[in-house]
């Protein structure tokens, strides 16, 4: 299949650029989402998908890799916890914080909780992004399944989240310091001064050179011995080359 010329539309068309995953992946995934509407190949998928609004955000959310849960590895939110009490806290006012590729807004969110149970609601501001304009939306309104709150303790779901029928909506105090914005993290420009950044189960998905691009600008978009927090598969085996040290499993200290 002619996959060079659908990942030439997809970047001209939505400003993806697909030729950044790692390709076998990406073309197994991609047939197996051509079979599943019906598509014979590539002219044929790209019609439906200029046709067929539907199915247009159905692979958009597809490529965009929108799966997400509330303290994903509570284990390990655990333990960024406990560097948030004893490092970022100790030395800063107020931590400038981004949760980058944050789908539909459970890590984000899981943060603003963490920062409220340490008593520390007024002591963030945080940058929560996506590249994809309509998950952002979702993020924005808060309302989750019960799958996505899964690992959200009975009592912090209570304190926290108000039932609406069968789904969660997050409270309103929560939203106050998250400002959500649209961002591509391999094509546009990243902010400065974090002081932790989270960004999982994202990295994952790109070749090695997209990768290095990306941690290197994690690396130089935190202050001073910030933290990147990356997934519970995303082992960075040479963090070194991108001036970090390791603080803990998953959690990453620029030095």
């Amino acid at each position: 299949m002619d996959f060079v010329k659908f990942e030439q539309w997809v970047y001209k068309e939505f400003n993806i650029n697909l030729s950044a995953y790692k390709s076998n992946q990406l073309h197994r995934r991609l047939q197996s989402f051509m079979q599943r509407i019906g598509a014979e190949d590539i002219d044929d998928f790209i019609e439906i998908l200029k046709k067929d609004k539907i199915q247009r955000q159905k692979f958009l959310d597809f490529i965009t890799i929108n799966v997400s849960e509330f303290f994903r590895n509570p284990e390990i939110f655990e333990e960024l916890k406990k560097r948030i009490q004893s490092e970022l806290l100790p030395k800063n006012k107020k931590l400038r914080i981004w949760s980058a590729a944050c789908s539909i807004g459970a890590e984000p969110y899981s943060i603003a909780i963490l920062m409220d149970l340490l008593g520390a609601a007024d002591k963030y501001q945080m940058v929560a992004t996506d590249i994809d304009t309509t998950i952002l939306e979702k993020a924005k309104k808060g309302i989750f399944t019960a799958a996505e709150v899964k690992n959200v303790t009975p009592q912090n779901l209570k304190k926290y989240f108000t039932p609406e029928e069968d789904k969660y909506r997050i409270d309103d105090s929560l939203k106050s310091n998250i400002s959500f914005k649209k961002h591509d993290l391999i094509l546009e420009p990243y902010e400065k001064n974090f002081d932790l950044i989270i960004c999982r189960n994202v990295v994952i998905y790109f070749n090695q050179d997209v990768k290095d691009s990306i941690y290197n600008k994690f690396s130089e978009s935190l202050a001073p011995e910030g933290l990147l927090f990356v997934g519970a598969t995303e082992s960075i085996y040479n963090y070194r080359d991108y001036g970090f040290e390791k603080a803990s499993t998953f959690i990453y200290r620029k030095l």
